[in-house]
């Protein structure tokens, strides 16, 4: 098996890649938003195609990236049903089974953190790798003060299905703060200073009810956005409208957003004539000042990127938005056309 551990520097999220080596079927659990450019990089240089976008939970931390992902893969995003996340392709229950190539993860139902947490479990050439998101940390363990956290339910998810698995089970966490990157079962049962084999329920609730903890810097943006998979909810197509290259002239007045990363924006492709470059993350900040009824034109590599992009402005209110049919691979297909026929 494919597998791949990469990380966010901002909010120490880890993001974990898994695909099959023959088929090239993969499946991605916990992206942040921020990073899609970098996953589907990834995805793309190893030749994969990407099946599932998997979310531990609904997180307070950051925004995550599977409608992104959906936009520009066709995969499935998927969350627990506990959350009632409407926008996902599949809402998962405890025991569920997500297949990908020869591989199968199950997801366990790990409520305490929020009520909505899974942990995915997965067997590879004999040993068993779980993903705990929030649940349990190396050494520490999620906290249980926001969105129907419990650490009485907590406690009962890990030892019903995280320490019932073998000891030597790799644990891969949702986060790290100290540079840990995994963990075993058997580490954890004896060294986890908050929850190990010695803790008993009561205990282990008054640490967590002892807990002086601020609020997630993000966690107004990230959960409202996040229970619409990280993207606002779609208009209609009368409301945010398609264009493709071959429909632009001279006389279009629109204020052109660039949202792809600056390596493409000066790579092979190049961009439109006053194009400005505003990536995708960055575009509630960028687009905070701008006039809402200026008509914007939105680009990206092949239009994926730029639907959400589009979508995120019509959400924050902009009148008039505009999605560039096959992006700068179509424009550049265009311009390529036009001018072999000027030459003939």
């Amino acid at each position: 098996m494919i597998f791949k551990q990469l990380f966010d520097q901002e909010t120490s999220t880890y993001t974990y890649l898994l695909a099959d080596i023959d088929t090239r079927e993969a499946v991605i659990i916990d992206p942040v938003i921020d990073n899609v450019d970098r996953d589907l990089k990834l995805i793309n240089e190893l030749g994969l195609k990407l099946r599932y976008v998997l979310d531990t939970h609904i997180h307070a931390d950051h925004i995550t990236g599977s409608g992104a992902l959906r936009e520009a893969t066709g995969a499935q995003t998927a969350v627990s049903a506990a959350v009632e996340v409407a926008c996902a392709d599949r809402s998962l229950v405890h025991e569920d089974r997500i297949f990908f190539g020869s591989h199968e993860l199950e997801a366990r139902s790990t409520p305490g953190h929020t009520n909505g947490c899974m942990t995915f479990v997965v067997e590879n050439q004999g040993q068993t790798m779980a993903f705990t998101g929030d649940t349990l940390f190396v050494r520490g363990t999620g906290r249980t003060d926001l969105q129907q956290g419990s650490a009485a339910d907590l406690y009962d998810s890990v030892y019903g299905q995280i320490f019932s698995l073998p000891d030597d089970t790799l644990l891969y966490p949702g986060h790290d703060y100290r540079g840990h990157s995994a963990t075993t079962v058997g580490e954890e049962k004896d060294h986890n200073p908050r929850l190990n084999t010695k803790t008993t329920k009561e205990q282990y609730v008054a640490i967590m009810k002892g807990l002086k903890l601020g609020l997630p810097k993000k966690i107004a943006e990230a959960v409202a956005a996040n229970i619409v998979c990280g993207q606002p909810k779609k208009r209609t197509p009368s409301v945010m409208q398609e264009i493709i290259p071959e429909m632009l002239n001279d006389g279009d007045h629109f204020r052109i957003m660039d949202v792809r990363q600056p390596e493409e924006f000066v790579g092979e492709l190049g961009h439109m004539d006053g194009a400005e470059l505003v990536p995708l993350a960055t575009v509630p900040s960028a687009a905070a000042s701008w006039t809402k009824s200026e008509p914007v034109l939105v680009v990206c590599r092949s239009g994926a990127r730029s639907v959400a992009a589009a979508n995120l402005l019509l959400k924050l209110g902009f009148e008039e938005v505009t999605n560039l049919s096959g992006g700068m691979i179509a424009w550049n297909k265009m311009k390529s056309a036009s001018q072999a026929g000027a030459v003939r």
